[in-house]
């Protein structure tokens, strides 16, 4: 297991990692150097276990915050100097091979002649000054380790929401009523006990909501009963307090009983009656499980409602009816704007209208989040009624939760969660502080960061991309972080971060110097020592000026929003180990000039359409690991880029492959690589020898169909053959040319059979699907053009055992009448987008057709409806799991009773679906109905319409937004 970076404990870990591996026994060191690092290694595991312990507690003194700072800021200096002497001697070979191994082999030439072991000598001796100096003064003022701050006695922050009166509440009546109906709807269906989870993050009124269930529920059960768990929660207690409230004779002050003795009394009292329990604030599954036991299967109809900020837990405790999670949302706009003013001025009506704009501005801060709008209303009551007065709270409602006593309440539910989490989520999520307000984070960019600065640990043969997304994953099923754009396959593309949780991430931040943040108007720039990670924020304000005074020459981590005319230069940075830059306009190749000195370099991003070239000595960089350039205007890589011997993920935008292509053997995402009929053929030969390659782009732009096209064809089929065999997961092939990709519908053998993810984006259509695709037992995601499409080749794809996406684009159907979708397969597809403009054209379902489909985009031609009988039958309604469908109606040619018919059947059918689904009905070309006097197309006319429109509709269908890809395609 690598050794890790985190925010409690520095970089501790990695330098104990590194000082164990320059004193293995595979090479000497001078006596005293050897003597020397063994004390500095055993004092740092000292101090290790010491950060690992204080870090548990939740409010250290300050005696020990203090003791935790310098010895953190320490290890970062040690590891920081290791590493710098270690490069400049030239120790990062890179020949040698990765690992702990390769890191020992470095080593091995660190210590060749007299004069290098005495300079080393020399520098370990001045960092075990500094280690024994930082050990004294923690002796000599006896801090004692993990000493909780002296408190006020804590009062349960639940506790108002309990008491809120009915009438001061806001939006509560929607989803009350809905969580009612859920609660009751099956009265009279079954008599089993039902269990509902409301989940969401805090502050959101799960407390609230559920306590307002439980009040409308009064009288309609025979025993009921609302205890809250807390986050260490006292089992017994809580037991004891769910028998108290059914005021059993038994329960009187015998408090001398143990957990089975309280389950079995409660059983016993409960076995023959209804009831319906609330169980408040669960944060563990093992929690539940005890709290379950006391609830017995009596047959009676009872119903327990729990709330939780933990996804995992709410699906754990309704299982296995995880449809009966009700994930809360925070409030609309207007919902927002009523709880505010209500609670300041008694009805929006009486704010004034010089305060209506300041407002706007606070509520989108409070993000709908009704504990945040209460607080701040609060706050304001308390002021004078000026606008100055509301401008400076919205400017400083980011620092507030350090400001006021009357964030407290606030601060204290965000911190329950992030108390809760493991150091490395901590970690993870103070990261996100780099990030401007409102920004979408990309999951992959965000993972890629994490690796590069340490905070990942590779464990039980998982990749550390795989234990990233688990993180990220955690992070939203914590609801720490909002997910935005989730795929078919359940994973979100992107998060978000509240506000509120940002303020306390940002705060949590500067308190440990993890980040420093520069240009945020909401947070007050904190002067530190030496400065770690920098985010520079030029959009918010272009006349920032780092100051003079701070040390950057420390910072692991650079990340740029906008640009400006003093940016600091990259010499200043030589230990970055992450460098993101975003400007898409202005930012240009002279930036870069020192980008070969930062030796450390692991992540490279630029974003800059200014940027046409990279520096040769980007060859340097022999730890870059990702190397992003796609939104770049780079028209060639240097040749040097085949020496990062390192690189895992190399992104650019439709960029030839370089000569020597097979030397990066660590490659494993590569993508958009243009092959056209100037790619040499050795390096699509080369391509085969890429091992490790589990993601691959490719731009096909050969356009002839000489002897060139198929020496090039044969190459590339060649080296996907080899790559099919091993690791490659996910292959696009795009192109913006009418290219043929005949080449590949019977060559691809032995067929990749671990392929999850086929995309093609070009004006070609196989005439079949391809006979290598009906092997893939993984295939998840399924994107091909294909003419003629019939029910051989739906039949032929629903026997994809894997399949969740499938997105199948043609010029032509068989019959013309339509194609009808069997009952027989497509088991697990989740969304299925069809585009087929042709006249007559249409899907009918079967009944049992797709049975677990979640997602739906069909077309339909209006022209000519009138000829079908007057009646449309899609077999919609057959799809019992559908919950969003796109119906797109191509007016082009056909009357308005036509359009207006496809409109009636379609709603007609989604109206016998269920009450949550999503109907999209779009009318394409509606300027082109036909009026009285005007003539019907022919079916001639049409097809040359269908032809010259089918590429523009299928990529103007909105797939950003319901595939979840990172980018639309054409």
């Amino acid at each position: 297991m690598e050794a890790i970076v985190c925010a409690s404990h520095g970089a501790m870990g990695s330098l104990l990692w590194k000082l164990g591996a320059l004193l293995s026994d595979e090479y000497k060191l001078l006596s005293s150097v050897k003597v020397d690092m063994m004390f500095l290694k055993t004092e740092l595991e000292v101090i290790h276990a010491f950060l690992k312990k204080m870090s548990e507690v939740e409010d250290p003194d300050e005696q020990s915050k203090c003791w935790m700072k310098e010895v953190r800021e320490l290890s970062y200096d040690i590891e920081d100097s290791i590493d710098s002497f270690m490069f400049s001697l030239g120790c990062e070979s890179n020949s040698e091979p990765r690992g702990f191994k390769g890191f020992v082999g470095r080593c091995l030439n660190l210590f060749a002649d007299v004069k290098t072991r005495h300079w080393i000598a020399k520098k370990i001796k001045r960092l075990k000054c500094h280690v024994i100096e930082a050990s004294n003064r923690h002796g000599r003022y006896r801090v004692d380790d993990a000493v909780p701050r002296l408190s006020r006695t804590s009062i349960d922050p639940r506790l108002p929401a309990l008491y809120t009166e009915t009438t001061r509440l806001v939006g509560v009546d929607g989803p009350r009523d809905k969580l009612i109906k859920l609660l009751t709807e099956t009265e009279g269906k079954t008599t089993q006990l039902s269990v509902l989870s409301i989940v969401g993050f805090g502050g959101l009124g799960k407390t609230t909501l559920a306590n307002e269930v439980y009040r409308k529920l009064e009288g309609q059960f025979d025993y009921r009963a609302f205890v809250s768990v807390a986050q260490k929660p006292d089992i017994k207690k809580i037991l004891w307090h769910i028998l108290c409230q059914y005021r059993c004779r038994e329960c009187g002050s015998n408090e001398v009983w143990d957990e089975r003795q309280l389950i079995n009394t409660i059983r016993q009292f409960l076995k023959d009656k209804r009831y319906f329990i609330v169980i408040d604030d669960i944060w563990s599954t093992s929690a539940w499980r005890t709290i379950r036991c006391a609830f017995p299967e009596n047959n009676c109809s009872s119903r327990i409602l729990t709330t939780t900020r933990i996804i995992t837990v709410a699906k754990y405790c309704c299982s296995p009816h995880h449809d009966h999670v009700y994930e809360l949302k925070p409030l609309d706009a207007a919902h927002s704007k009523s709880l505010f003013f209500n609670r300041i001025f008694g009805s929006e009506d009486r704010c004034p209208l010089h305060l209506k704009e300041v407002s706007n501005g606070i509520l989108k801060k409070c993000g709908g989040l009704p504990l945040a709008i209460i607080t701040v209303a609060s706050l304001l009551v308390t002021k004078v009624i000026t606008k100055e007065e509301w401008e400076k709270m919205l400017k400083s409602i980011g620092s507030a939760l350090e400001k006021y006593t009357d964030m407290e309440e606030m601060k204290k539910i965000l911190l329950l969660s992030y108390n809760d989490l493991p150091y490395h989520l901590k970690t993870c999520l103070l990261y996100l502080g780099v990030f401007p307000e409102d920004y979408e984070i990309k999951r992959d960019r965000l993972i890629r960061r994490w690796i590069a600065e340490g905070f990942i640990t590779t464990e039980g043969g998982k990749g550390m991309e795989e234990i990233g997304e688990c993180y990220f994953n955690e992070l939203i099923n914590r609801s720490m972080i909002q997910p935005v754009g989730t795929q078919y396959d359940g994973r979100a593309d992107a998060c978000r971060v509240h506000d509120m949780i940002l303020d306390l991430i940002i705060s949590k931040s500067v308190e440990e110097n993890f980040l420093t943040l520069c240009g945020d108007e909401n947070h007050k720039l904190v002067q530190q020592d030496k400065v770690r990670r920098l985010s520079i924020n030029y959009h918010a304000r272009d006349d920032i000026i780092v100051p003079t005074n701070m040390i950057v020459s420390n910072v692991r981590s650079l990340t740029i929003f906008g640009y400006a005319e003093n940016m600091p230069g990259l010499s200043n940075f030589l230990l970055l180990r992450v460098l993101d830059l975003e400007n898409r306009v202005v930012l240009e190749y002279n930036y870069l000039r020192h980008t070969g000195r930062l030796s450390q370099l692991r992540y490279l991003r630029l974003s800059s359409r200014r940027i046409t070239a990279l520096p040769e000595q980007i060859g340097d960089l022999q730890n870059l690991q990702t190397l992003d350039l796609r939104w770049t205007r780079i028209k060639r890589l240097p040749q040097s880029i085949v020496l990062l011997r390192r690189l895992t993920c190399l992104l650019v935008n439709s960029l030839e492959l370089p000569e020597g292509i097979g030397n990066m053997q660590a490659l494993q995402e590569l993508s958009e690589i243009e092959i056209n009929c100037h790619t040499s053929v050795s390096s699509l030969l080369e391509l085969g020898k890429l091992t490790n390659i589990r993601i691959l782009g490719l731009n096909w732009c050969i356009i002839d169909t000489n002897y060139v096209t198929k020496i090039h064809a044969d190459s590339l089929v060649m080296s996907l053959c080899k790559l099919g065999m091993l690791n490659l997961r996910s292959i696009q092939i795009q192109s913006y040319h009418s290219c043929s990709l005949d080449f590949l519908q019977d060559s691809w053998f032995p067929p990749p059979r671990r392929l999850q993810k086929f995309d093609m984006s070009i004006d070609y259509y196989f005439p079949r699907i391809p006979n290598w695709m009906i092997s893939l037992e993984y295939l998840s995601y399924l994107d091909i053009y294909l003419a003629p499409v019939d029910e051989e080749s739906f039949r032929t794809v629903g026997d994809l055992p894997s399949l969740l996406f499938l997105w199948i684009s043609s010029r032509e159907a068989k019959p013309k009448e339509g194609v009808i979708v069997s009952s027989n397969g497509f088991r697990c597809l989740k969304e299925f987008y069809f585009t087929c403009w042709e006249i007559g054209t249409g899907l009918t379902f079967e009944p049992g057709a797709m049975p677990m489909l979640e997602k739906l985009r069909i077309p339909f031609n209006a022209h000519g409806v009138c000829s079908l009988h007057g009646v449309l039958d899609f077999g919609i309604w057959h799809l019992s799991s559908l919950r969003h469908i796109q119906v797109e109606i191509i007016c082009h040619g056909a009357w308005l009773k036509e359009v207006e018919a496809v409109e009636e059947s379609v709603k007609n059918a989604a109206s016998n679906l269920s009450d949550e689904l999503f109907l999209d009905v779009r009318r394409w070309d509606e300027e082109e109905i036909l009026k009285d006097g005007e003539h019907k197309l022919e079916e001639e006319e049409f097809s040359s319409y269908d032809s010259k429109h089918n590429s523009l509709l299928r990529n103007s269908s909105g797939r950003c937004s319901m595939a979840g890809d990172e980018e639309t395609k054409g």
